[in-house]
């Protein structure tokens, strides 16, 4: 690569509708370059699959491999990759976040036109920005207030007294149930119900009386739903979900619950009611959690982790088993049911150990 570079602060992201340049690419990440400034990217592919139009990235040595084949336009990689990279690269610190901004400009998404579909239905005292979009078959319902540049797509509900914050996005098929409030700039993907009533019954002899749920669904600015994945209203007080919180598909969070800044859950975990979860914590697939616990910030889960206590400290916690071949699976829960009887002839043999242990000090007085 003959030429070497740092981008300017004001590139042009306009460009990205018909690809960026090596150069201007560098500029909107900040990021230095080596390579003819004027070569364009226009999509993403990995490095085997790349063509001379595609920005790849390396952010794991393990794929090294793929890097001295690549045919890729512009590669993302580390200063002590670079040297073998036969194509124009940008230098960054951080691969994969790099690469995950300039997808970003390379896919950019569409701008909100403000107006509502005439196949959608928006009771007269609801306020909707006239920069707001209400797709077709959404229900805006009565004293629901929806921000500028709000996007609500087909088919969803937007319940009485909700709140949008401005630039948020619903995809389609969102449903937000009355007074949930929303911040600035969410997603939330397709069939998400925010703030059903949680899950709240009081025993009468042999019947269930449902208690009735008169808190609300409050989520911050920058957050991301999944695709059906539910969040109950506080029974009482709010659920809270705090600012840059992202929650993948399929999660069921109750009433009450609240989650820290900028805490990730994976698909599947469910989170029962009243338990707080701390900031910037990691929860992996399948996860279970009880009720009313207390997790600290800077907690890590592993996948299908059975959290049934409060973690009062940062660290990685897990206990999902690992699978194994069936035989030995099979053999390891016949010892697990034999655990209590070898529990109690280990305490026995533990015991005469300690009378043969005591017995000759006896006998020397």
């Amino acid at each position: 690569m003959s030429s070497y570079g740092r981008g300017a602060a004001n590139a042009d992201a306009g460009a990205a509708s018909g690809g960026l340049g090596l150069g201007q690419l560098a500029a909107l990440l900040g990021e230095p370059y080596r390579g003819d400034p004027h070569i364009r990217v226009s999509r993403v592919a990995e490095l085997r699959a790349a063509q001379p139009d595609c920005l790849s990235f390396l952010g794991d040595r393990k794929y090294r491999a793929g890097l001295a084949q690549t045919r890729a336009g512009v590669v993302i990689l580390r200063a002590s990759d670079a040297d073998a990279a036969p194509v124009p690269v940008v230098i960054s610190v951080n691969p994969y976040l790099s690469f995950a901004r300039a997808a970003r400009f390379l896919y950019p998404s569409p701008p909100v036109v403000g107006g509502v579909h005439p196949a959608a239905v928006v009771a007269p005292t609801a306020v909707v920005d006239a920069s707001a979009w209400i797709g077709p078959t959404a229900v805006v319902e009565a004293g629901a207030w929806i921000g500028p540049r709000v996007f609500v797509g087909p088919g969803c509900i937007i319940g009485e007294g909700v709140t949008i914050g401005e630039d948020s996005r619903l995809v389609a098929r969102v449903t937000l149930c009355r007074g949930t409030l929303i911040g600035k700039r969410a997603l939330l993907h397709p069939g998400a119900v925010i703030g059903r009533s949680g899950f709240g019954f009081a025993k009468d002899g042999e019947r269930w009386v449902r208690i009735p749920q008169v808190g609300r669904a409050v989520l911050g600015d920058d957050v991301e739903i999944g695709a059906n994945t539910t969040i109950d209203r506080g029974a009482i007080g709010d659920t809270l979900i705090g600012d840059g919180v992202k929650l993948d598909n399929h999660i069921q969070i109750g009433h009450n619950v609240q989650v820290g800044e900028n805490t990730a859950m994976a698909a599947m975990t469910g989170i029962s009611g009243s338990t707080r979860i701390g900031r910037n914590c990691t929860i992996s697939g399948a996860v279970g959690m009880a009720g009313h616990l207390t997790i600290a910030d800077g907690v890590h889960f592993t996948g299908q982790a059975m959290v049934t206590r409060s973690f009062p400290q940062a660290g990685s916690y897990s206990s999902g088993i690992p699978a194994m071949p069936s035989a030995d699976w099979r053999r390891n829960v016949a010892r697990f049911r034999q655990l209590d009887e070898l529990s109690r002839r280990l305490k026995q043999l533990e015991a005469r150990i300690a009378d043969l242990d005591v017995a000759p000090a006896q006998e020397d007085d």
